[in-house]
């Protein structure tokens, strides 16, 4: 949540015709908004030759606005997907989300580019590198940063965005996924793979490819990875794989296909992985840039190969039924910093919603 109520708050006025003893967390914009004037006018009234302020020094403030208190305004958060201000810069967030949905937060305004952009709900959950700071990427005349709820959180994201001294949070509520839970009840011949010894190097490879932190390279809309009109396994289904096993989620999309379909890159990007594995069966792994990566698993052929360019549409294997898969289908995954999420919520865009 935005703080400013808070901190608007703490602007109590002392002394006499204005005179006023900055204390922990003011800005000169906190101060200029609690007193109905700008900062260039507090710079000036001051012979200010920067916007940095120490707890204990002295301000002249505007006369009329400093004879009295400053009423805090409401905080913007409280109006899910209302646009936020601070100073220069405007943020517009989604009114609300689901679990597994990527997302963007859109930045405008001179300030735009000084932001740095964190999710502090993150710490605590089950997610990697959380409340890692993000730096906004350039985007249709402004900035955004992408986001993720992660399958399973049905409590608020919150966020945090940083211009200098300046700091404002705002919330967006989440609700769950309906889905009934799926039991696959593996034959042990398919779900012995999920003990090979080479399945802890599968995991780490996978791992590493999720902690790339590349420059956004795609420009043009996502495109389907095959060509079928249907899906077996829906994104975000709970499922266990053997009789009183654990309920998963599952990460990707699974579509039915001959063996032998053609697999196509979703966009552009670097194959980071490429090759067999235990329980992935046949993978693909493409790094688009900005901690988007696309999988494609269970392939009876790869026909890329690591640190090779790819190009939206290109063909990186084959449909098949390797690793922990019954039947030919492509399962596909996109993954936001190492999250998933909703393949679907990316098809036809350049970026989610």
């Amino acid at each position: 949540m935005i703080r400013r109520a808070l901190l608007l708050a703490a602007v109590l006025l002392s002394g006499v015709g204005g005179a006023y003893t900055v204390k922990p967390g003011d800005t000169l914009y906190s101060l200029a908004r609690a007193n109905g004037t700008t900062v260039a006018e507090l710079v000036r009234l001051n012979g200010l030759t920067g916007t940095a302020l120490a707890v204990g020094q002295t301000l002249r403030l505007p006369g009329e606005e400093a004879s009295s208190p400053a009423v805090p305004t409401p905080e913007p958060s409280s109006r899910p997907g209302a646009a936020l201000q601070l100073g220069g810069l405007t943020v517009t967030a989604p009114a609300s989300l689901r679990m597994g949905d990527p997302f963007v937060l859109r930045l405008s305004g001179p300030r735009a580019a000084e932001a740095s952009v964190r999710f502090p709900s993150e710490v605590g959950e089950d997610v990697r590198l959380p409340g890692e700071a993000l730096t906004p990427v350039p985007a249709g005349g402004g900035r955004l940063v992408l986001g993720r709820v992660v399958l399973g959180k049905t409590t608020p994201v919150v966020y945090e965005i940083r211009v200098g001294s300046d700091v404002l949070r705002g919330r967006i509520p989440v609700t769950g996924l309906t889905q009934a839970i799926q039991r696959l009840n593996l034959p042990p011949r398919i779900a012995g793979k999920l003990e090979d010894p080479a399945r802890k190097a599968e995991d780490a490879a996978v791992e590493q490819a999720y902690a790339r932190r590349t420059p956004q390279v795609w420009s043009r809309t996502f495109q389907p990875a095959a060509k079928v009109r249907a899906q077996s396994s829906a994104f975000g289904q709970p499922r266990t794989y053997v009789a009183g096993g654990p309920v998963l989620y599952h990460y990707g999309t699974d579509y039915p296909a001959p063996a032998g379909t053609p697999v196509l890159a979703v966009n552009d990007g670097t194959v980071v992985m490429a090759g067999m594995y235990p329980v992935r069966g046949g993978l693909v792994v493409i790094d688009h840039g900005a901690g988007l990566t696309s999988m494609y698993f269970h392939q009876s052929r790869v026909t890329v190969n690591v640190g090779q360019q790819v190009t939206r549409g290109q063909k990186v294997g084959e449909v098949g039924s390797t690793g922990l898969s019954t039947g030919a289908h492509l399962h596909l995954e996109m993954r936001v910093r190492g999250e998933a999420t909703d393949p679907a919520k990316w098809m036809s865009r350049v970026w989610p919603k």
